[in-house]
């Protein structure tokens, strides 16, 4: 009798393991099938993917959108482009599950091609371009070479150590478009702070904020506080920092960061500098 219930449990974990095996397999077959459909729709011409609305040629060759207006006949058989709606490929396309752009980068995400533009303009692997603001610098790079970029590009900006630290913004009263910058060094990472001087509706207005040299993720695990203090009066702004993945353009947009007036300005300064007291922590 036991032999028979040993026998029987063993058939069982075979029967299991034979299940388990088919399922990987039919799993990677899948895996395969969708990586060979997507190279389908691999342009030519800068192998990025051909996504909805697919223009085809004449001769049924496609192209990217962002390549099509660069070209005036087809890259593959150099004849007219034409303005053919492939129907067929566009419902293959609503199926197959396309790789990230930055997937070179080290992206393994796989989606499809509807979710591709919302992801790969948040992705992390997504290259960093030069933090400066009002620079007119065209660096890209990743993340670490952000600070090799910032040490033999921008030797100007001066880096203090430590969580709480003064950010002195120096002769306040300069016309124009002004930017104000300092690096800040603590926690093993290093943070950008930055004023901003812009003329609106013919006022000036200042805006504080600081950035990470980091990812979102990392930004998520600190605060700073940004404080003007000075003449019995106290101004203050706590805040997550930005990532120099986002920028503070949008930030700046929508006052999502210490805004003030001139006026403000003259209440705290000094023989025309301003002090910011900024404090970092962690969460």
């Amino acid at each position: 009798m036991n032999s028979k219930g040993s026998d029987s449990n063993m058939s069982n974990t075979v029967s299991i393991l034979g299940c388990r095996r088919q399922h990987d397999a039919n799993h990677a077959m899948c895996v395969g099938t969708s990586s060979d459909l997507a190279s389908l729709f691999e342009c030519p011409v800068c192998f990025d993917y051909v996504l909805p609305p697919i223009i085809q040629c004449q001769s049924g060759h496609l192209v990217c959108s962002n390549c099509r207006p660069k070209l005036t006949c087809c890259s593959t058989c150099r004849g007219p482009l034409g303005n053919i709606r492939n129907l067929a490929m566009e419902k293959v396309a609503e199926t197959v599950t396309f790789p990230c752009r930055y997937q070179m980068n080290g992206c393994p995400m796989m989606m499809l091609h509807t979710e591709k533009p919302e992801h790969e303009d948040v992705c992390e692997f997504r290259p960093y371009h030069c933090p400066c603001p009002g620079a007119s610098c065209k660096w890209a790079g990743s993340l670490d070479q952000v600070m090799a970029h910032l040490n033999q590009s921008h030797k100007t900006i001066t880096t203090l150590q430590g969580e709480d630290i003064v950010f002195l913004a120096t002769d306040i009263n300069l016309a124009g478009a002004v930017d104000w910058v300092m690096m800040q060094s603590c926690f093993g990472h290093h943070f950008m702070l930055v004023l901003e001087k812009q003329e609106i509706d013919g006022r000036q207005h200042f805006f504080a904020i600081v950035q990470l040299i980091g990812s979102r993720k990392q930004a998520e695990h600190f605060t700073y506080r940004l404080e003007l203090n000075g003449h019995r009066r106290r101004l203050t702004w706590e805040a997550v920092p930005r990532s120099i993945h986002e920028g503070i353009a949008s930030a700046i947009i929508n006052s999502d960061c210490l805004v003030f007036d001139s006026n403000i300005a003259q209440l705290f300064a000094d023989n025309k500098n301003l002090g910011i007291n900024v404090t970092i922590g962690t969460v």
